[in-house]
């Protein structure tokens, strides 16, 4: 990465979202044996020389799917995510899920992880309600239950949210209207129709429509996080609303099945494509100005918070009460907030001019 999105980086982050009026996703683990780096033999019962956290936990990292470039960067050694900062912490890593983004997927890989003895669970929700039976299961077993980018409130024991929802919401309103003159059809391309983040970025997706009275949302439509569904269905916005100005897409997979199916047809230059994408996937379409400017966090940087949120937490070193705080490593100091959850910082703004920058 030629220039990290580390928390030295949120300041300007803040100065880029204001000026656009401001204000989803694995390579080294497959089926449900997922992949492990382990830096420990112990059982779990041990602790480190420094901070008193345990090592040898057997720490199962659950994305959505498998195969989704977002959650490789979130959660691998090589980008130093979630497996990079267990393996530092002498934890005994595994990256496991299905190769879709549904709960009938997801839940044999949670069931597998609980029966293999695990400690602690970080898990991407595919559905805010499905999965809560085996994670109220494995909490009762006194299994660590942390969730990261997608929730699951009734039943973890904390969250940890790469950006404020409210914020990612109403952002990329902002900065799909600032590209079409605040006026037009718009669509969204969303992930799951389960996932507890889309939902909820969309309601305030709404919520700031209402600043521009001139734009219309004509359709919510669902790619799932696959390719070829994402596609298919931008495909069909396109049939169906021809005078369509713009499509926010809050999902790394469908914002680039969006770009491309724009940048392929007669479109391009007519409908303009925003949303939440990683700065590799989407340099030709920002070049192209078929996606002028989109939003990201660092993926790293959440997988890497989530696994010491993890160990602190199934370490006893904090709970999910207000106001606890622990440090994360090279991201610095972190507290935990009113809603159990953990704030990792801003979405950061690509754009032609900065895009280049960045290498994730």
């Amino acid at each position: 990465m030629r220039r990290s999105m580390k928390r030295a980086l949120w300041a300007p982050a803040v100065l880029l979202v204001a000026s656009a009026t401001l204000a989803a996703c694995s390579s080294s683990g497959s089926g449900s044996g997922g992949s492990s780096a382990s830096a420990s033999a112990s059982s779990g019962s041990g602790a480190s020389a420094s901070g008193g956290l345990k090592t040898g936990l057997k720490v199962f990292i659950i994305p959505k799917n498998l195969g989704n470039p977002y959650f490789t960067t979130a959660d691998s050694v090589k980008s130093g995510g979630a497996m990079a900062a267990l393996s530092t912490l002498g934890e005994t890593a595994t990256e496991t899920s299905g190769t879709a983004a549904t709960p009938a997927s997801q839940i044999p890989a949670l069931q597998a992880a609980i029966t293999k003895g695990a400690n602690a669970l970080i898990v991407s929700a595919t559905d805010p309600s499905a999965l809560c039976p085996t994670l109220k299961a494995a909490m009762a077993k006194g299994i660590t239950v942390v969730t990261y980018d997608s929730d699951a409130p009734a039943c973890r024991s904390l969250f940890v949210n790469q950006a404020s929802t409210a914020q990612i919401g109403t952002s990329e309103v902002d900065l799909l209207a600032k590209e079409i003159h605040d006026s037009g059809q718009i669509a969204i391309v969303s992930a799951a129709a389960s996932a507890t983040n889309q939902n909820q970025w969309i309601g305030y997706m709404k919520q700031q429509l209402k600043k521009y009275p001139k734009m219309k949302l004509v359709s919510t439509v669902y790619g799932n996080d696959d390719p070829t569904t994402a596609t298919q269905v931008t495909q069909g916005l396109l049939q169906h609303y021809p005078n369509l100005k713009g499509i926010i897409s809050p999902t790394t997979v469908g914002i680039l099945a969006a770009a491309q199916v724009v940048s392929s047809s007669k479109y391009k230059g007519k409908v303009i494509v925003t949303g939440l994408g990683t700065p590799d996937s989407m340099k030709k379409y920002v070049a192209n100005g078929v996606a002028p400017a989109f939003e990201l966090w660092n993926p790293a940087d959440l997988g890497y918070l989530a696994a010491y949120a993890a160990v602190n937490y199934a370490s006893k070193k904090i709970t999910n009460a207000a106001g606890q705080s622990f440090t994360a490593g090279k991201l610095g100091k972190f507290t935990v907030g009113s809603d159990d959850s953990i704030l990792l910082g801003p979405p950061f703004v690509f754009n032609k001019a900065n895009i280049n920058n960045f290498n994730f």
